[in-house]
């Protein structure tokens, strides 16, 4: 098969498809990743990013874009700096949804769940898979605080270079990941005349309950 920039082939496939509960797997972490893999073969530009959701403890929102890094049995996995402002919201209300919006397959996936540190060994690991100027970036990034300009952060840059100039670079201990372990999953697929598809998984003692949603 040919692929342009998008596989319009399985697109249009995709979304002249019925999608209803005797049509996904009984595991939703299974049914995404069905959907993300088929994001991926349709050459969707960051299929892997997500808004990310948090709260403070006194219910204030924040969203921002981040990108997922792993699908785990147990969650999603992502990573940032622990001293950033969604990683207090999380020490304080370890509570969190992502989002996934492909809008050239008219998908969207919604999860809610508990976020958890991933152990130091995976952070560890993943770590060292990034470019060398991505773990100076870790180190430079006081992310979140406010500075005078670009220049001081060059300049933070540099010292960190200067530290690392003959080995590699380690992790900060201020640098790491999270998973989020979903209790409720929503999948969401368009269709004509906005009588949407939405098919949700809502965890319930160790099993899923899934249900179909009105548009």
């Amino acid at each position: 098969m040919v692929l342009t920039k998008y596989n319009y082939e399985l697109r249009d496939a995709i979304q002249t498809t019925d999608f209803g509960k005797a049509d996904v797997h009984e595991d939703p972490i299974m049914q995404f990743k069905e959907w993300y893999l088929q994001a991926d073969q349709c050459k969707i530009e960051e299929y892997n990013a997500m808004t990310l959701a948090t709260a403070t403890t006194d219910g204030v929102p924040n969203c921002r874009i981040v990108l997922l890094k792993g699908i785990m049995d147990t969650g999603f996995e992502f990573y940032t700096n622990y001293q950033s402002k969604k990683a207090k919201e999380l020490h304080e209300n370890p509570k969190a949804s992502i989002n996934f919006f492909w809008k050239e397959i008219q998908r969207q996936v919604r999860i809610l769940g508990k976020v958890v540190k991933l152990p130091e060994e995976r952070s560890d690991a993943y770590f060292e898979s990034r470019p060398r100027g991505s773990q100076i970036g870790a180190w430079a990034s006081d992310q979140s605080k406010v500075i005078h300009d670009r220049g001081q952060l060059m300049d933070q840059v540099a010292q960190v270079e200067s530290r690392f100039v003959t080995k590699s670079v380690d992790r900060p201990p201020h640098w790491g990941g999270y998973l989020l372990q979903p209790h409720y999953m929503e999948f969401w697929q368009g269709r004509q005349n906005r009588l949407h598809d939405r098919i949700c998984y809502t965890k319930v003692d160790e099993n899923w309950k899934i249900e179909r949603l009105s548009p």
